[in-house]
C-alpha cells in the first residue's frame, strides 16, 4: 500500500517537472534578451492611457464642434438646427411681449440697445412649462395644471381658466370702447366731406338732414318722391350728384308737374332722350340749370325752346354737341324772355356769331356768364358793350384772341351798372416801349383804373390768374373807391410766375400782395362774408399779424380761402378766429406752418391734417360770442 502511494507520487512530479519545462525556457529567453513582465505590464497600461486620452479628445473635438455656429459648416443636421432656430425667432418676434420687452429696453437703456434676435433669444432661453406640469398663475399664484389653451398673462406668466376667462372680457370691453370712440373708415369720410361743404354742427343731424340722407341711399328702391318741398329736391339733388348716380331711372323721380324748375348737378349719365323728356314732363319750366349735358344735341335744345314758354332762367354745362344753328334758333325763339344765361366749358360749338346773337335777341338779359368759351375774341367782348341791362357779368374767355382795350371799354360802359363783376384768367402780357418801360408804366394797370371810376355799385369782385398786375394797383384800387364795402371778394392766382426768381421784383411785387391786402379788409372789412386769396404766396406774415391782430373786428366773414399762402401760421388762425365771430369755413391748404391752433366749435378748417384733433370742445366760441356782443 505504500509502495503504491510513492508510485502516485513520483507520476505526479514527473508531470509537473514535463509542465515547467517550457515555461522556465521562455523565461530564460526573455531574461537573456532584456524584457521582463514587468515592462510588458506597464507597456500594455500606457497605450491603453494613450487610446482614452485619444477618444478623449476626439469626443471633446465634436462636442465643439456641434456647439459652434460656423457658417461655413455645410452639414444637414447644422442647417436644418439653423432653419428651426430661425423659424422659432421669427415667431417671437411677432408677439406683443416681444414688442412690448424691446419698447422697455430702448426705453430703459435711452436708445436701441439690443439687437432683436438678442432678444428673441433670451425669450427664447425662457421655457414655458410644458402641458401636464403644474405652474402658477401669474395673477393669483393658484397652482393649476398647464394645457395647451392656456393662456399668456401681461408679463409673459401664464394663467388659470379663471383669470384668462377675465382677462379675455375685459380686452373685448377695452375694444368696444376704443371701437366707440374711433369713428368708422365710413363715417369718417363722410364727416370730411360734409366739413368740406361747411357743415360742422356738432351732435345729431336734424331729422329733416336724415331723412333726406336716407332718402339719397335707397333711392334705387324709392318710386316717388311725393309732396316733397322744392329745397329738399334740390338738396337731393346735390347729394345724387355727388355719389354719381343720377341716372334716367332716379331723373324721373324729379320730373313733377307741379314744379318750375329742373336742377341737375351731373347729366353725365343721361342720353338725348332723357332731356327731352324732362321738358315734355315739366312744360311749365321757369329756370333750367342742367350741367355736365354732354349728351345734349340739337334736337333737345330745339324741344326746350318749342315747349317751355315760360323760360326765364337757362343755365348749360359742357354742351359741345348742340351747333351754332340750333343754338340761333333758341335765340330767336326764347332770347326775348330770358333773364340769365350762364354757359360754361363749350370749347368748340360757341363762336362770335352767337354772341351776336345774343346781343340782338336777349335785350332783357341781367345776368350773363361765358366761362371756357375758348373761342370767342375781341367782336364778342365789344358786342357785350351793348347789353345795357346787365346786372352781374363773369367772363373767361381765350386771353390770345383778345385785346386789353375792348375789355378797358366793355368795363367803361357797363360798369355803373354792374353788382357783379368776374373777370377769370386774364393775364396778358405787356407790350410795352422803353420809355414805358424806364418809366415803369404797368400795361394792365387801366383795366383796375377803370374799375375804379366806373364800378361804383359792385357787391362781387373777382379778378383771378394774374401775374403782372402789381401790389401797388391792386391796392390803388381799394383806396379812395367810392363803391360800397364788397360781400365777395375772390383775387386768387394773383402772384408772379418766374422759376428762376420766384420772389419777383422786390421794389414793386407783382400780385396780391401785403399793401393790396391791408387795403382790401379797410376797405370792405366791415362787410365782407367771403375772401378767397388762394394761392397770393406773397402777402407776408406782418401783414397777416396787422389784419388779424384779434383786435379788429369782421362781423360778416364766414368763408376765407387762404390756400398756399404761406406765411400762415398758428398765431395767425389764432388771430383769424378772434377777428372773425361768424366764422364757418376756412381753407388753409399747404400751410405748412399751421398746425397747433386751437379750433372754435362751429368752424370747418379744410386743408389741415389735425384739425378734428384741435377742434375746442367748449367754452371758446362762447367767449369769443360774449366779447363780440360787449
Amino acid at each position: 500500500m505504500l509502495t503504491a502511494h510513492r508510485s502516485r507520487r513520483n507520476a505526479a512530479a514527473n508531470a509537473n517537472n514535463r509542465i515547467r519545462g517550457p515555461q522556465s525556457a521562455l523565461t530564460e529567453f526573455l531574461a537573456a534578451q532584456g524584457i521582463s513582465a514587468a515592462d510588458i505590464h506597464n507597456d500594455y497600461l500606457r497605450r491603453q492611457r494613450e487610446a482614452e486620452q485619444a477618444a478623449a479628445a476626439e469626443e471633446a473635438q465634436a462636442n465643439k464642434e456641434n456647439e459652434s455656429d460656423d457658417d461655413g459648416e455645410d452639414t444637414v443636421e447644422l442647417k436644418k438646427r439653423k432653419r428651426k432656430e430661425e423659424k422659432a425667432l421669427n415667431k417671437i418676434k411677432q408677439t406683443k411681449e416681444f414688442k412690448k420687452r424691446k419698447f422697455e429696453e430702448q426705453r430703459d437703456n435711452g436708445s436701441d440697445a439690443d439687437d432683436d434676435d438678442t432678444i428673441a433669444r433670451q425669450m427664447m432661453a425662457k421655457n414655458k412649462p410644458l402641458p401636464g406640469q403644474l405652474e402658477n398663475c401669474e395673477i393669483c399664484e393658484k397652482r393649476f395644471t398647464v394645457t395647451p389653451y392656456s393662456k399668456s398673462g401681461p408679463d409673459g406668466g401664464l394663467l388659470c381658466v379663471k383669470c384668462s376667462k377675465e382677462l379675455k372680457d375685459e380686452e373685448k370691453k377695452a375694444q368696444k370702447v376704443d371701437k366707440k370712440k374711433a369713428p368708422q373708415r365710413g363715417r369718417k369720410r363722410q364727416t370730411e366731406s360734409d366739413r368740406m361743404m361747411g357743415d360742422v354742427k356738432p351732435g345729431a343731424k336734424s331729422l329733416i338732414d336724415a331723412c333726406v340722407r336716407k332718402v339719397a341711399d335707397v333711392v334705387h328702391d324709392i318710386d316717388d318722391f311725393g309732396d316733397m318741398p322744392d329745397t329738399l329736391l334740390d338738396r337731393l339733388s346735390q347729394i345724387l350728384s355727388k355719389k354719381r348716380v343720377m341716372s334716367p331711372r332716379v331723373l324721373n323721380l324729379f320730373l313733377r308737374d307741379d314744379v318750375d324748375h329742373i336742377d341737375v348737378y351731373d347729366c353725365a349719365k343721361l342720353e338725348t332722350e332723357d332731356f327731352e323728356r324732362i321738358f315734355a314732363h315739366m312744360p311749365h319750366l321757369v329756370s333750367v340749370n342742367l350741367r355736365f349735358a354732354g349728351q345734349m344735341k340739337d334736337g333737345a335744345l330745339l324741344y326746350m325752346a318749342d315747349k317751355c314758354h315760360s323760360l326765364r332762367h337757362l343755365q348749360l354745362g359742357a354742351t359741345n354737341l348742340i351747333t351754332d344753328m340750333a343754338w340761333t334758333e333758341f335765340f330767336k325763339a326764347r332770347g326775348h324772355q330770358l333773364e340769365s344765361l350762364k354757359v360754361s366749358e363749350v370749347q368748340e360749338m360757341f363762336s362770335d356769331g352767337i354772341v351776336l346773337q345774343i346781343v340782338q335777341q336777349c335785350t332783357n338779359l341781367k345776368r350773363l356768364k361765358l366761362r371756357g368759351c375758348s373761342h370767342l375774341t375781341d367782336i364778342s367782348v365789344a358786342a357785350l358793350s351793348h347789353l345795357t341791362k346787365l346786372e352781374h357779368l363773369t367772363i373767361a374767355i381765350a386771353q390770345h384772341l383778345t385785346t386789353p382795350d375792348q375789355l378797358i371799354s366793355l368795363i367803361s360802359k357797363l360798369g355803373p351798372n354792374l353788382k357783379t363783376l368776374c373777370l377769370e384768367g386774364y393775364d396778358h402780357e405787356p407790350e410795352r416801349t422803353e420809355e414805358e418801360e424806364e418809366e415803369g408804366v404797368n400795361f394792365h394797370d387801366p383795366i383796375l383804373d377803370t374799375i375804379q371810376q366806373d364800378c361804383t355799385q359792385l357787391r362781387k369782385l373777382r379778378i383771378t390768374g394774374g401775374s403782372h398786375y402789381t401790389d401797388r394797383v391792386f391796392a390803388e384800387l381799394f383806396t379812395g373807391w367810392a363803391n360800397p364795402p364788397l360781400t365777395h371778394v375772390d383775387l386768387s392766382d394773383n402772384r408772379w410766375i418766374d422759376n428762376n426768381d420766384a420772389r419777383g421784383p422786390v421794389d414793386e411785387p407783382v400780385g396780391f400782395s401785403s399793401q393790396a391786402f391791408k387795403a382790401l379788409m379797410q376797405h370792405s372789412g366791415s362787410q365782407l362774408q367771403q375772401l378767397n386769396l388762394h394761392s397770393c404766396r406773397h402777402i407776408s406774415h406782418e401783414a397777416l399779424l396787422d389784419v388779424f391782430d384779434g383786435q379788429k373786428r369782421y362781423p360778416e366773414l364766414r368763408n376765407i380761402d387762404l390756400s398756399f399762402v404761406t406765411h400762415l401760421d398758428d398765431v395767425v388762425m389764432n388771430g383769424i378766429f378772434r377777428s372773425c365771430p361768424s366764422l364757418t369755413k376756412l381753407t388753409v391748404f399747404a400751410c405748412f406752418k399751421a398746425r397747433g391752433a386751437e379750433i372754435p366749435q362751429g368752424v370747418a378748417v379744410i386743408g389741415l391734417p389735425n384739425a378734428t384733433e384741435n377742434i375746442v370742445i367748449q367754452g371758446f366760441m362762447d367767449e369769443l360770442l360774449a366779447k363780440a356782443l360787449a
